[in-house]
């Protein structure tokens, strides 16, 4: 399989960054692979040379359109680069670790999916047919990060791509890996055909996925039949009403009681956007948790050893109230401020 994948060079970001007198950005400590050697290669050379983190973009919305939702996910990745790049650099985050990958090509398919309107059945069944195509690149391309010892930070896109980046992981360490997601929606619908809102579904059915918990899951925005087949799995949840509503357990215990139910198996640390109040995603809500909650738990979940990678998704700029422009701003900077948090995190064990 030919790995679709757009690793960058000074020429991809230079127009992104900024500088300041008497002032180090995030840009001028971090990374760039070198494009003169086999990628795989590069990597490993990456990881031996203090790498550790790997910023990865998705730059599609397939996943949310071929699930019946908005589309605008696509724009996620440049609206956290503009920001993430030019952050002073000090003491508190070390960026030199990081190094800048790029973007999984998906070119080809979001031209296809822009033709089609997810209303119409036939369309519909084309959308997930691509989504499917989605899958097999983001897997391609994972694998060659988890193969150099490195940890992804996937940012972009639908919830779809967590099938790629738990399969990739799966196969790497021979064994089911364990999920805990931050998210009012399970994405545990039937397997109906690929979109966003049944990745963990077809994880777990293809046994890729061990243990599965969602944190913030909204009693009121699944179905039944998700919700059964979650416990048929013997998969659990904290909902939203019982932490913020019925306050019946705190954030913070939901988070660590449930980080303590998994074993020693690998675990990803999934977001989805839509978890928080007023932020422009597929699902907007107004019902969510704060961007410091959200921090939060990327706090705690990194901070379990088997953590291994951060995937955050769903922002969709276009769909803040007030604009693109705007919409790229929130983005940027919650995103950026989840990254933040994981990477201090990892670096404080």
């Amino acid at each position: 399989m030919t790995i679709q994948l757009k690793v960058y060079d000074e020429s991809a970001v230079t127009a992104l960054c900024s500088t300041r007198a008497n002032e180090k950005k995030a840009w001028q400590t971090m990374a760039l692979l070198d494009t003169q050697v086999n990628v795989q290669q590069a990597l490993v050379d990456a990881a031996q040379f203090g790498i550790r983190y790997v910023l990865l973009g998705i730059c599609e919305d397939i996943g949310p359109k071929a699930n019946l939702g908005n589309g605008g996910a696509n724009q996620a990745w440049s609206a956290f680069l503009k920001r993430f790049l030019n952050q002073p650099h000090n003491q508190f985050i070390t960026t030199q670790k990081v190094l800048l990958l790029g973007e999984v090509n998906v070119d080809d398919l979001m031209a296809q999916s822009n033709l089609l309107d997810n209303q119409q059945t036939q369309q519909l069944t084309q959308l997930r047919a691509l989504c499917q195509q989605l899958d097999e690149r983001v897997e391609s391309v994972l694998n060659l990060i988890f193969k150099a010892g490195l940890e992804p930070i996937i940012i972009g896109g639908g919830h779809n791509n967590c099938l790629g980046i738990i399969r990739a992981l799966s196969k790497h360490k021979n064994t089911p890996i364990n999920a805990i997601n931050f998210d009012p929606h399970a994405d545990f619908r039937e397997c109906e055909g690929r979109h966003s809102g049944n990745g963990f579904r077809y994880a777990y059915n293809e046994k890729h996925l061990n243990n599965y918990h969602v944190i913030g899951l909204h009693e009121l925005k699944n179905n039944q039949a998700i919700i059964t087949a979650m416990n048929e799995a013997n998969f659990k949840f904290n909902s939203y009403q019982a932490i913020q509503v019925k306050r019946e357990i705190t954030l913070t215990q939901a988070i660590n009681n449930a980080l303590n139910c998994f074993d020693e198996a690998p675990l990803g640390v999934e977001v989805d956007l839509d978890s928080i109040t007023g932020m422009p995603v597929s699902a907007y809500t107004c019902c969510g948790f704060s961007v410091s909650d959200t921090e939060h738990f990327v706090h705690l979940a990194a901070k379990k050893r088997q953590s291994t990678y951060l995937h955050l998704c769903e922002a969709a700029p276009s769909q803040h109230p007030n604009g693109l422009d705007s919409g790229m701003q929130h983005c940027g900077q919650v995103i950026t401020a989840l990254v933040n948090s994981y990477i201090q995190s990892k670096e404080s064990l």
